[in-house]
């Protein structure tokens, strides 16, 4: 009998021999076809990011305008998050700790969105956002230079006529060297019409240094204040509300200033013709929609007075030092006299000076915040309570 023999196990089968066979290309085609949606996806999402990236330097133009002028973004979040983790008395905060936080709040009302959105993102992303946002606040900052650069000097040279006139090329040949723009840079507590008081400010001498802590004839109507009433014709300046049109309504509209009533209502008339009718053209969105600001407030008021400052001045780009003038408590000044009047006499001139501009800019069909006593005395809610108080006495006769 023969011996047996083992016989060796078969190999087993390869990958290859279950394929199916494919037609040519095929392969090739859908892999391609894979990379493609691939692709598809991330030019989507580049898409997204890019319109995130223009909404956010969109919302940034709203703060230099309506926030703050010079306060960094990033110390406006800063004092509001040391608040939150101190327990501190407000008699220990300073005075520039509270223009912060004050700052901060108007920020918060100004991009509703901002304080979830920063809680949300990652660091990166949340760096990526007060980038763009500080890009859009600073461009919209220099946009308004340049555009307030040729039409305050054309306003000036038609009003005042000086000779020779003030030149919007030539930055030198502004602020105190030139007749006009020295009239309406000078202190109000000096007359410009005397020749020693000119050159005493020309020449910086004492006693005639010009400095942030006085309000400068521009900003009173008809450039002239009364030294025992400096409040009355305070910010009522004509060249001051044509240069706040100018950037917020368009300079078109800065041509309605005279009289005591009223500006076109501008932002209806946008609302309801966005496109032109007749032509088919869209009507161009001014600044004011852009942002959103449907009132006149203190600091959009404060801006123009520091643009405007700026560009009768004889300095050549934008900073916060002019000499012996400082912008920034410039700037607190300004809104200072709005946001903290001293005593309820002082806060009802506010409200009526706020007023006027509302009616100056916006017109006197725009909507007014109506005060929680005078909503009490109207008579819808009136009636209301007519109706509660006659039913709280059928019950208590029950």
């Amino acid at each position: 009998m023969s011996e047996a023999m083992d016989v060796a196990p078969l190999p087993p089968a390869s990958s290859q021999s279950l394929a199916v066979a494919m037609p040519d290309g095929a392969l090739q085609k859908r892999r391609i076809a894979a990379l493609e949606e691939k692709l598809q996806e991330l030019e989507s999402g580049q898409v997204v990011k890019q319109r995130e990236t223009n909404y956010f330097m969109l919302k940034g133009r709203a703060i230099r305008h309506i926030v703050a002028l010079f306060d960094p973004i990033e110390e406006l979040i800063a004092e509001n998050d040391r608040r939150c983790d101190n327990d501190e008395s407000d008699e220990n905060l300073t005075l520039d700790q509270d223009h912060l936080q004050i700052g901060y709040i108007t920020l918060s009302k100004a991009l509703p969105w901002f304080h979830q959105k920063a809680s949300e993102l990652e660091f990166d992303d949340y760096a990526q956002m007060m980038r763009k946002l500080r890009q859009g606040a600073d461009g919209a900052r220099g946009d308004d230079t340049l555009k307030l650069k040729t039409i305050v000097a054309d306003w000036v040279n038609r009003k005042l006529k000086p000779n020779p006139p003030v030149d919007p090329d030539d930055k030198n040949c502004h602020g105190f060297v030139n007749d006009a723009c020295g009239r309406l840079l000078c202190p109000t507590e000096l007359d410009w019409n005397n020749p020693i008081v000119r050159a005493g400010i020309r020449d910086r001498a004492d006693g005639y240094v010009v400095t942030e802590m006085s309000w400068p004839a521009f900003l009173y109507e008809k450039y002239t204040a009364d030294l025992d009433n400096l409040e009355e014709g305070l910010f009522k300046s004509t060249l001051l509300l044509q240069a706040f049109k100018a950037v917020f309504t368009s300079p078109s509209s800065a041509k309605e200033v005279t009289g005591e009533g009223d500006g076109a209502n501008v932002i209806e008339n946008n609302r309801h013709a966005r496109r032109d009718v007749h032509s088919n053209k869209k009507v161009k969105t001014h600044v004011a929609q852009i942002i959103k600001m449907h009132k006149v407030t203190p600091r959009s008021i404060t801006y123009i007075s520091c643009q405007l400052r700026f560009t009768l001045s004889s300095v050549t780009s934008w900073r916060s030092v002019d000499g012996d003038f400082d912008y920034i408590p410039f700037w607190h000044n300004i809104v200072d006299f709005f946001e903290r009047p001293p005593g309820r006499t002082g806060q009802q001139k506010v409200d009526q000076l706020l007023a006027w501009w509302m009616r100056k800019v916006f017109g006197t069909s725009c909507c007014v915040e109506i005060s929680e006593g005078a909503k009490a005395k109207l008579s819808v809610n009136a009636l209301a309570r007519q109706r509660a108080q006659a039913d709280d006495a059928i019950f208590d006769s029950e």
